[in-house]
């Protein structure tokens, strides 16, 4: 797994808000998130090379302490930031005891295996991301290539696929929706029902966004996005997914439902 590098997706951030006037709002206040987590990112640098040995579950070894004390900052920038809806819900963490924002920070790492809805998911996926992917860096004694429909290192659903070059072709990944694991994934089957007939899972595009498309599957009517790095070499797959919601809408009026909700949650 590849160390994840803040300032390129802060920069694919900045050239999509260019490109794509109707997602400029929300890649700008995404912008400021990924600064907020890069900074964190390297806070939690040396605590995540020590917990990659434990034997621990993935959950059990992000800290609990770090996030805590980054809560208040967070929920401030949210709040001077954010967009209406979040800004408020920012609001009324901040009025809650100590205990109360410990709990709704401690509920999300109790989560059986990383793909159950929590109340305030926004928080927490903010403050568990960069510890979540630095430790999954870290963990290099685990092997990223697996075949199955949830990451390997900790168990989450997949986020958005990607399709990066090969020979005259592509190879297929999936893309962790919390620590942003990477493993190989086939191009023809479904990842939540293992449907394998290429009929019954459609791909849609649109001509706005030519490298990133809808693969949904007809059989158990989920879908996910995926990013094709042959035809858009810059792509940044987590970024790119966020700024092309309009797909989203798309997916959902045709009766689709998304595999995992992204950090902006659609």
């Amino acid at each position: 797994m590849k160390k994840v590098d803040w300032d390129k997706r802060i920069q694919r951030a900045v050239a999509l808000a260019e490109r794509h006037p109707s997602a400029a709002e929300v890649l700008a206040f995404y912008r400021h998130i990924l600064d907020f987590q890069k900074t964190l990112c390297a806070d939690v640098a040396s605590l995540s090379l020590s917990a990659a040995g434990s034997e621990a579950s993935f959950r059990e070894r992000l800290d609990l302490d770090i996030a805590m004390r980054e809560l208040p900052l967070l929920l401030s920038l949210v709040q001077r930031r954010g967009p209406s809806k979040l800004a408020l819900e920012a609001a009324e963490i901040s009025r809650v005891s100590l205990e109360q924002q410990r709990q709704m920070l401690q509920s999300f790492l109790l989560s059986t295996d990383g793909n159950e809805p929590v109340s305030n998911a926004f928080f927490t996926r903010v403050l568990f991301q960069p510890y979540a992917e630095r430790l999954a860096w870290a963990m290099t004694s685990r092997s990223a290539d697996s075949s199955t429909s949830v990451c390997p290192v900790c168990d989450a659903r997949p986020q958005v696929a990607v399709l990066r070059p090969e020979g005259d072709g592509g190879k297929r990944f999936l893309v962790c929706s919390f620590c942003s694991t990477e493993w190989e994934f086939r191009r023809i089957l479904c990842p939540v029902c293992g449907e394998v007939d290429h009929q019954k899972l459609p791909r849609y595009s649109a001509e706005d966004f030519n490298a990133v498309r809808v693969e949904a599957c007809d059989t158990c009517k989920y879908y996910l996005k995926s990013v094709d790095m042959t035809v858009d070499g810059l792509a940044v797959p987590l970024v790119d997914e966020i700024a092309t919601a309009p797909l989203d809408v798309w997916a959902m009026e045709q009766g689709f439902n998304k595999i995992s909700l992204n950090l902006m949650g659609f």
